[in-house]
């Protein structure tokens, strides 16, 4: 395995970071202050106009939909050569939608670009790429464990040339957002086939007759304005046959090709996230001084900082093994290596996000700082994409295999 980055990617790293830090970083409080602004004018729900700026600026630069593979979409970019780009992008909260990166249009842009029809990619993959709409992945429900997808009750029924859809559904994030135009729903339309024949998806315009948006949801008290994670009751919405993505009963294949690469993601993002708290803690440590010393001159400092740099590289290498994995055997080969890294990088994150919070002080906890948003972030990841008790049984699972394998 080669980790070196080839020019181009060392190029794109170099335009990356420096838009970084010309426009991204400057801007971070201006965004929260024009949702603010916007709260108190009684709509935080709707577009910032630091985030449509930055959008255009990315776009000029060429630094445009990096995350999709396929060429004739975005960059044609392996998972390997995503890895170190995404972790630039992960280092702030604005940066994925700044360049069209962001989740979860990432996932739903390469189920279209994968299983839509060329009418599908034309009515809603071609305003996805263009940053012009947002779209939201209605899958995880309220009564159900949905951490087991074959729980899903939700309910998708032929009649006719259309489908007709009930249930209720909750975390689907962006669903908030007022250009959020299209779900992808998952839903039971084959009660009587094999357990994982059962599930299908479809896409669901927004304006849809039945589609109620009841609540957005908040994540440790921060609502995640304007894009927000949205509760949303289906009855009796009817929508077009031609609407099903790639046909009955294959929602958990559509699942597979879809999860693979937006729980990569997430910890790709999360390596930077992390190595901005790391700086954060470093630049803090040397600037304060107590009992008489710098903050970084006292020996625990020194262990957190030195344990930082060691738990993050780990995770990277982690994350890079399971980017070439995917881009040499495929998601399904890889899935050990996914569901690896998709345990270890949250808690690694959450781990030295802590330690640049209590490093921090009060300070920490406040919003003059990224860590307390990073922290709830970090920790959301945790749960999201499956949880992590989920994970370690298909790694325990899949390594008691290869040794029962191994005996035969």
């Amino acid at each position: 395995m080669n980790f070196t980055h080839s020019d181009k990617i060392i190029e794109l790293q170099r335009r990356l970071t420096a838009f970084m830090e010309a426009h991204v970083y400057p801007n971070e409080h201006a965004f929260h202050d024009e949702v603010e602004t916007n709260r108190v004018h009684g709509d935080p729900w709707q577009p910032t106009r630091v985030i449509e700026a930055l959008k255009l600026k990315a776009r000029a630069e060429g630094l445009w939909n990096l995350f999709l593979p396929d060429s004739g979409h975005g960059a044609g970019l392996s998972n390997l050569e995503y890895a170190p780009l995404c972790e630039i992008m992960g280092r702030s909260e604005l940066a994925p939608e700044v360049f069209n990166c962001n989740a979860p249009d990432t996932g739903n842009m390469e189920v279209l670009a994968r299983y839509g029809t060329p009418d599908q990619q034309e009515r809603w993959l071609k305003p996805l790429l263009a940053g012009e709409i947002r779209s939201g992945f209605a899958m995880t429900e309220p009564d159900v464990a949905s951490s087991d997808a074959t729980n899903i009750r939700a309910s998708i029924v032929r009649d006719g040339d259309d489908y007709v859809i009930d249930g209720r559904k909750w975390w689907t994030s962006g669903a908030g957002d007022p250009r959020c135009k299209i779900l992808i729903f998952m839903g039971r339309s084959n009660p009587d086939a094999a357990r994982h024949a059962q599930q299908s998806m479809i896409l669901v315009p927004v304006d849809t007759a039945g589609v109620t948006i009841e609540r957005t949801l908040s994540v440790f008290g921060y609502d995640h304005a304007p894009h927000g994670h949205a509760e949303i009751s289906f009855d009796k919405v009817r929508v077009p046959a031609s609407n099903i993505l790639l046909g009955e009963g294959r929602g958990f294949e559509i699942a597979q090709g879809r999860l693979g690469p937006g729980r990569i993601h997430h910890c790709m993002r999360l390596i930077g996230l992390a190595e901005r708290a790391l700086e954060l803690m470093c630049k803090r440590a040397n600037e304060r001084v107590a009992f008489g010393r710098r903050i970084a001159e006292q020996s625990v400092t020194l262990e957190r900082i030195a344990e930082s740099r060691i738990v993050i590289d780990q995770a990277r290498l982690l994350v890079l093994n399971a980017a070439y994995m995917m881009d040499s055997v495929g998601n399904r080969g890889a899935r050990q290596q996914i569901a690896m890294i998709k345990v270890a990088v949250p808690a690694m994150a959450c781990q030295v996000i802590d330690w640049a919070i209590q490093l921090h002080g009060a300070a920490g906890v406040s919003s003059d700082f990224p860590l307390a948003a990073a922290y709830a972030h970090a920790r959301t990841l945790k749960l999201a994409d499956g949880p992590d008790e989920v994970h370690r049984n298909q790694i325990g699972q899949l390594e008691l295999a290869r040794h029962s394998l191994a005996r035969h």
